[in-house]
C-alpha cells in the first residue's frame, strides 16, 4: 500500500514477518493434534515455540528453492534439533498451511473492519439526532421534489452499513475455514481427526470439502460484502458533495486552520474526503472481479489465485479501513448549514404540489388527471406560493370545482414528517435489535 493510504494496523497483518508466524501458529496446532493422537512424541510442538521467524533467511533459502514453503520449513527446521525437526510440516502441503495461515490473517482483517463500521454506524447515529429537527427539501433526478428531514439522509447510510457489518459478523463466523488435508486433500497422512483438533486450538471451522486449496468462493463472498461497503460509501460521499456545491450550500466538510481549498483560488471550500472516497471506492470495487475469477482452478488446484491474494487482498482491507475511517471523520465534522436548508423548503412552494393534489381527490369527484393538470400548470405559472394557491383557486372555480385552501394546513404537514420519520427510525431501531 502506498503510504498515502496505509493503514498501520493492516500492513502489519499483511507483512511477511506476520504472515510467517501465522505459518508456524499452524505448524505447531497441527504437531499438537498428532501429539494428542500419539502420532508423534509428547513435547515435540514445545520444542518450536522458541523458534525465530527469519525473513531475509526465508528469502535467501527460496532463491535457491524457488519454493517459499520449503523455504520456511528450512529455515524453521534448522533451528531444531533433527530428531525433532523430522516431524516438522508432517503429512501436509504448501496450501494447507499457507490457506489456513491465510484465513487467521483475513479474520484479523476482518476484526478491524467491524470495529471501524461500528464506530462509522456510530456517527451517523449521532448525526441523526443532532439534524431529525430540520426539515429539508427532498430531491428525485437532482429536482425538488418534497419535503423530507435531513437526518434520513444519515439514517439511510447507518442502516446499509448495518447491513454489512452483519455480513462481515457472519464472515468471521461461518465463512473462516481451516485445512489440513493432505495433497489433493486425501488425508493419506493426516486423518481427519487430527485436523479436527488442530483448527479447533486455532478457532477456525474445518472446510467441509478441501481440494488441497480451500475453495475461493469464501473469499469471494467477503470481498462482494467488502466492495457493497464501497458502494455504500461513495453513496453517502456522492450524497454529501452534492450538498455541498456551491449552488446547494447545504453542508460542508470540516475545513481545519489552515487549510487550503485551491492552489490559485483561496475561496475554496472543496468536498476532498467525499471525492475521495468515491476514488477509493471505484478501485475497492475492482477486486471483486479477481475475487472471483479466483475460484476457478485447474482440476480444482493450482497457485494461479495466489500472486493475485499477494496484491489485492492487503489493498482490499487497507483500502477499506481507510476510507471506512476517512468517512467516519467526515461526518463528525461535517457541518450542517440549517438555516439554508430550511429556507430552500419555504422557497421552493411547489413542492405542496403532492399534498394540494390530494386535498382536492378528496373534495372533488373528477378524475384525478384532471385534478393533477390544474395542480401541474399552477406549479409551472405562479412565482410565490399565494400565486401558487390563488392559480388553482382560479383554474377549479372555471371548471364549477371547490378546494377549502384553509385546509392546506402547513404546520400539520409538517408535523406529519416528523411524526412520520420517528416512526421510520423506530422500525428501523426493531431490526436492530
Amino acid at each position: 500500500m502506498i503510504n498515502r493510504y496505509e493503514v498501520a494496523e493492516v500492513s502489519k497483518i499483511w507483512s511477511d514477518e506476520v504472515k510467517f508466524t501465522k505459518y508456524l501458529e499452524v505448524e505447531i496446532a497441527l504437531l499438537r493434534a498428532y501429539e494428542k493422537k500419539g502420532k508423534v512424541p509428547i513435547g515435540t510442538a514445545d520444542r518450536f515455540k522458541g523458534v525465530k521467524i527469519l525473513p531475509d533467511r526465508i528469502r535467501e533459502i527460496e532463491a535457491t528453492t524457488r519454493h517459499d514453503m520449503i523455504a520456511f520449513c528450512t529455515s524453521i527446521t534448522e533451528q531444531v534439533s533433527p530428531e525433532h525437526a523430522r516431524y516438522f510440516h508432517f503429512g501436509v502441503t504448501s496450501s494447507d498451511v499457507i490457506d489456513t495461515a491465510l484465513s487467521l490473517q483475513i479474520r484479523d482483517s476482518v476484526d478491524l473492519v467491524i470495529g471501524s463500521l461500528q464506530r462509522l454506524i456510530e456517527a451517523l447515529n449521532q448525526k441523526v439526532e443532532m439534524t431529525k429537527d430540520i426539515l429539508a427539501l427532498g430531491r428525485s433526478h437532482g429536482m425538488a421534489a418534497e419535503p423530507m428531514v435531513f437526518a434520513q439522509k444519515f439514517l439511510s447510510s447507518k442502516v446499509e452499513l448495518a447491513r454489512r457489518l452483519r455480513d462481515f459478523e457472519h464472515v468471521m463466523t461461518s465463512e473462516l475455514t481451516g485445512q489440513l488435508s493432505g495433497a489433493v486433500g486425501n488425508y493419506t497422512v493426516v486423518d481427519p481427526e487430527v485436523e479436527s483438533i488442530a483448527l479447533k486450538e486455532l478457532h477456525l471451522a474445518v472446510e467441509p470439502v478441501s481440494t488441497q486449496v480451500i475453495p475461493r468462493d469464501h473469499i469471494g463472498l467477503m470481498v462482494s460484502i467488502g466492495a457493497l461497503t464501497a458502494s455504500a460509501l461513495e453513496r453517502l460521499a456522492v450524497e454529501i458533495r452534492h450538498l455541498h456545491r456551491s449552488d446547494v450550500g447545504e453542508v460542508h466538510e470540516g475545513f481545519s486552520a489552515g487549510q487550503k481549498g485551491s492552489s490559485t483560488m483561496p475561496h475554496k471550500k472543496n468536498p476532498i474526503s467525499a471525492e475521495n472516497i468515491t476514488g477509493l471506492s471505484r478501485v475497492i470495487r475492482s477486486h471483486l472481479t479477481i475475487a472471483l475469477e479466483n475460484n476457478v482452478l485447474w482440476h480444482e488446484r493450482d497457485i494461479s489465485h495466489s500472486s493475485a491474494e499477494r496484491l489485492f487482498l492487503p489493498d482490499h482491507f487497507g483500502l477499506l479501513i481507510y476510507a471506512i475511517r476517512r468517512m467516519t471523520n467526515t461526518i463528525r465534522d461535517l457541518e450542517i448549514h440549517r438555516e439554508v436548508i430550511q429556507k430552500k423548503v419555504d422557497a421552493n412552494f411547489q413542492t405542496l404540489s403532492s399534498a394540494i393534489l390530494h386535498q382536492l381527490i378528496q373534495q372533488n369527484s373528477v378524475a384525478r388527471e384532471d385534478l393533477y393538470a390544474i395542480v401541474q400548470e399552477a406549479s409551472f405559472e405562479a412565482k410565490d406560493l399565494s400565486a401558487f394557491v390563488d392559480s388553482i383557486q382560479s383554474r377549479l372555480a372555471k371548471k364549477g370545482l371547490k378546494w377549502d385552501s384553509t385546509k392546506l394546513n402547513w404546520v400539520g404537514i409538517r408535523k406529519n414528517y416528523f411524526d412520520r420519520f420517528q416512526q421510520v427510525v423506530k422500525r428501523t431501531t426493531q431490526v436492530e435489535e
